[in-house]
């Protein structure tokens, strides 16, 4: 079976009627173990250290986050309270994600039920995102030794910024975000290959646009992995998108990247990106497609 990463942590306690789904987190390690994806349990991660965090974000900020003393203005950027809760929440994410690489490295396919903060700029948190967790697992595995390239496939609605951010002096660490060109952020910051979608692209247009890039980038990148965000904001249904893609398209576009992948012997680590529908069940189990396809593929 494919291991799957969940913390506790990863479901911070917001303010009554807070906008970000946050119980969703809670929602989709459910719904993966009642897909029997899970027969042995998930995987815990320890939290990220302070000190890996710093190699993707200036070390203030990292500090400012972990003693809930973050300045009112990034707080408000971010969209989230920064307390003790959402402190810990954004270390586990982080933590979670690079032990999902580690698992890929090791079996080929790994994911964590959280992760895929990628408005996370290395100047501080936007976009409900704290820490860039795909960033701090990559320059990790790349400061140590045990990957040279990587290959970010950012499929959430919204352009990855902040990874782009993050990793701007790593060009073996290759950022492509495919996106809704005229959704959040505004001020974009330049990733190595951004593809800008038009409002209400639906499942077949939006599967021929992704068909053009994925396999030559897995070809001319040869990356020893990949992270991908799987983000689901870009359903029809979800209030912060502006694509129209169904549960079905969903589907079958974790299919093919995972399918891409797996077919050149790449190993994947899956992060589960954005989402923001009002139904928080039929948003987690959007969140499982992703599993369920790895699940496939192994």
């Amino acid at each position: 079976m494919v291991p799957v990463v969940f913390h506790p942590a990863y479901e911070a306690v917001l303010p009554e009627g807070h906008r970000f789904p946050m119980g969703k987190y809670g929602r989709l390690a459910a719904a993966i173990e009642a897909r029997g994806l899970v027969p042995d349990g998930f995987v815990t991660p320890e939290p990220a250290s302070p000190e890996l965090i710093r190699l993707a974000h200036d070390a203030r900020y990292v500090e400012q986050v972990v003693t809930a003393t973050v300045p009112r203005a990034i707080e408000r950027a971010i969209g989230l309270p920064i307390d003790e809760g959402v402190a810990r929440r954004s270390l586990a994410s982080a933590g979670g994600t690079l032990l999902a690489a580690r698992l890929a490295l090791q079996g080929g396919l790994a994911g964590s039920t959280a992760g895929g903060s990628h408005h996370g700029r290395r100047d501080g948190g936007r976009g409900f995102c704290v820490f860039n967790d795909v960033a701090v697992a990559a320059l990790v595995l790349k400061r140590e030794g045990t990957i040279r390239r990587a290959l970010v496939i950012d499929l959430d609605v919204h352009q990855g910024d902040g990874t782009a951010d993050c990793l701007r002096d790593e060009p073996d660490l290759f950022t492509f975000s495919m996106h809704a060109e005229k959704n959040y952020p505004t001020d974009k910051v330049r990733g190595d290959l951004d593809i800008g979608l038009p409002d209400g692209l639906a499942d077949d247009d939006y599967l021929t646009a992704l068909s053009l890039h994925v396999p030559r980038l897995l070809d001319a990148q040869r990356p020893d992995l990949v992270f991908y965000n799987a983000g689901v904001d870009p359903h029809r249904d979800d209030r912060l998108g502006r694509l129209a893609l169904t549960d079905d398209g969903l589907r079958r576009r974790d299919t093919y990247v995972i399918g891409e992948a797996r077919r050149r012997g790449i190993p994947l680590a899956a992060v589960i990106g954005g989402g923001y529908a009002t139904d928080v069940e039929a948003l987690a189990a959007r969140h499982a497609l992703v599993f369920e396809a790895m699940a496939e593929r192994a």
